[in-house]
This record gives structure tokens, C-alpha cells and sequence, in this order.
């Protein structure tokens, strides 16, 4: 069973606003991607998204960020997870100096 968020229940688009070339998403399950063509089926306007090649109802879909928002999105995660696991390396590498005593029994 499904549920969708309020917020994103208040954020479905118009079906004017979908045009080919516009990043979506699926709230359902999540599926984004951008629009590659549109058809109108029994009256109701469905979307063929780039990423699964299925159709989704116009209606039930959202906007989705750029692919450029993501792009500097990434590299800046990256060189954060990259700045802490130096540090990260630099403490274990810190903690492994021993004097190579044996300390403990048993």
C-alpha cells in the first residue's frame, strides 16, 4: 500500500506545465527522469519518462530537480565524503601507532 505525502500530493503538476524535455517524478515509487514523449490515452495525458521507458500519468507526476542541480550537488558531496575520510585516515592512522607492548591479559 501507498501513501502520498501531503506535501507532494499539493505539489502534482498541471498538466500544462509537462512539456518533453521536463524533469519529473514519480511520488509513487520514486521514479524520476525527464519526459521524452507524451500521449493521450482514454483522455488522460501519460508521460514516457527517459529513465524506465514506461508511461505515467501526467497528472500524478511532480517536478523534479535539474540534472545540473544534481551534477554540483554530487561534487560537492564528493569532496566532502573525500575530506572525511582523509581525516577519517589520518586519526586511524594516528591510533594504530603503538609501542607494540602487549597490554591486557588473558
Amino acid at each position: 500500500m501507498f501513501f502520498i505525502l501531503y506535501s507532494e500530493l499539493s505539489a502534482v503538476m498541471d498538466t500544462e506545465e509537462i512539456v518533453v524535455g521536463t524533469c519529473v517524478r514519480y511520488p509513487r515509487t520514486g521514479t524520476t527522469g525527464k519526459v521524452e514523449s507524451l500521449e493521450t490515452i482514454d483522455n488522460q495525458i501519460f508521460a514516457t519518462l527517459d529513465s524506465t521507458h514506461l508511461l505515467y500519468r501526467v497528472d500524478q507526476l511532480v517536478q523534479a530537480g535539474t540534472t545540473e542541480d544534481k551534477k554540483k550537488g554530487t561534487r560537492e558531496d564528493v569532496r566532502k565524503i573525500i575530506e572525511e575520510e582523509r581525516e577519517l585516515g589520518a586519526t586511524l592512522h594516528e591510533v594504530g601507532k603503538t609501542d607494540e607492548m602487549c597490554d591486557g591479559g588473558g
